[in-house]
């Protein structure tokens, strides 16, 4: 990708290409990162994309996973946490999610609030649900250091997840994360607000996780287009904890993003309660889609409540990419025990459920999405 490098290293900006897609379905990558096949996939013309909130590993979810071991063998399996999504991630072409904590080694430590360590193993439990892409750019990203980075990143490869928002080294950094679709080429970038106190990039490396800055999401943005993308997914990791209004600065950002015809679909996430849908200009904006799994020490109830965002996008008459069909799906985190994934729209009639659900519709609606066409999704 000439020219690609000087392009991005203004902004300390870019989405790097991390694991080879699967043989079955995607083009190999190259060592440059320009997606390469034998036989390109024919272009159906669409393509759906399922993305989920924040996936906070408290402790009482690594110990869930040592349970649910016993029964399946291992030290710790994260898939039963994740299985309730499984269906709805299994009929998409992409699978989104946000992992907001970074990995720990085998042995640990494994920690929570506030510098979080989770154990590698939600890596293998996001693979097996069904997930093709996480963001990585959060407030967490540093939590554990340079080497917290390294390895949730090398764990993220070895489960065949692409991942976009830190970087290993400065060319992965400047390396934009491009994978054919239905022979669509899909783009994600990923930016976070802060990173937490006490905790910091490298300082001879700034290029280790992108950040909150709209020139900075424009050109990684525009520079992800350069590398051959038909389409850009921005997820941020921005707003207030708690607050299901999304804050001026929000709405500020996503109208000057929205605005730019590089980006076509923005995600957000780090609120750990759901935030609304809009339709800004031409473009959909889910400001926050809650918590995907999470466990913490008092739960608010709306901190379990979340909400999995499915967009189908069609070509147009014009030879572009739109939005043709936003739907969303409400989820929550069973307490249980066991604590697990629920798809609201799919589980068995409970009165606890229909509340969670009719509370999340309420605040994803607040805006107006339904006159610009949000639907609850129906598989």
């Amino acid at each position: 990708m000439v020219g690609l490098t000087a392009a991005l290293t203004a902004g300390c900006v870019g989405s790097p290409v991390v694991a080879t897609p699967p043989e079955d379905d995607q083009p190999q990558s190259s060592a440059s990162g320009e997606t390469t096949s034998d036989e390109p996939a024919e272009e159906t013309g669409t393509f759906s994309l399922v993305a989920t909130g924040d996936v906070l590993i408290h402790p009482a979810l690594t110990e869930q996973a040592e349970l649910d071991a016993a029964e399946t063998g291992g030290e710790r399996d994260f898939a039963p946490l994740f299985a309730g999504l499984g269906p709805l991630l299994d009929d998409a072409d992409v699978g989104l999610c946000h992992l907001e904590v970074p990995l720990a080694a085998p042995e640990g430590p494994f920690l929570g609030w506030p510098l979080f360590s989770a154990p590698p193993e939600v890596a293998d439990g996001l693979a097996a649900a069904g997930y093709d892409v996480c963001t990585t750019a959060s407030n967490h990203t540093v939590d554990q250091g340079e080497e917290g980075v390294l390895r949730t990143l090398d764990r993220l490869e070895e489960v065949g997840i692409d991942q976009t928002g830190a970087a290993r080294t400065e060319e992965e950094a400047n390396t934009p994360l491009v994978r054919e679709v239905n022979g669509v080429q899909v783009g994600h970038i990923s930016h976070t607000f802060a990173f937490n106190s006490g905790t910091a990039l490298p300082p001879d490396k700034p290029w280790m996780s992108n950040t909150l800055e709209a020139e900075e999401i424009l050109a990684g943005a525009r520079a992800t287009e350069e590398a051959g993308a038909d389409v850009v997914v921005a997820s941020l990791h921005w707003g207030e904890e708690y607050r299901h209004e999304p804050t001026d600065s929000q709405i500020q950002l996503a109208e000057e993003l929205a605005a730019d015809p590089a980006i076509d679909l923005i995600i957000g996430h780090h609120a750990h309660v759901v935030q609304p849908f809009e339709k800004v200009g031409d473009t959909w904006v889910a400001y926050g889609l809650g918590n995907s799994v999470a466990r913490h020490a008092e739960p608010r109830g709306t901190t379990e409540q979340g909400v999995a965002a499915h967009f189908t996008f069609e070509r147009t008459s014009a030879g572009d990419w739109s939005v043709s069909e936003a739907a969303y799906v409400p989820t929550l985190v069973d307490l249980g025990p066991p604590v697990r994934l629920i798809d609201l729209t799919t589980a068995e009639a409970d009165p606890d459920y229909e509340t969670a659900e009719g509370a999340i519709d309420e605040v994803v609606l607040s805006r107006g999405a339904a006159e610009d066409g949000l639907v609850k999704f129906e598989g």
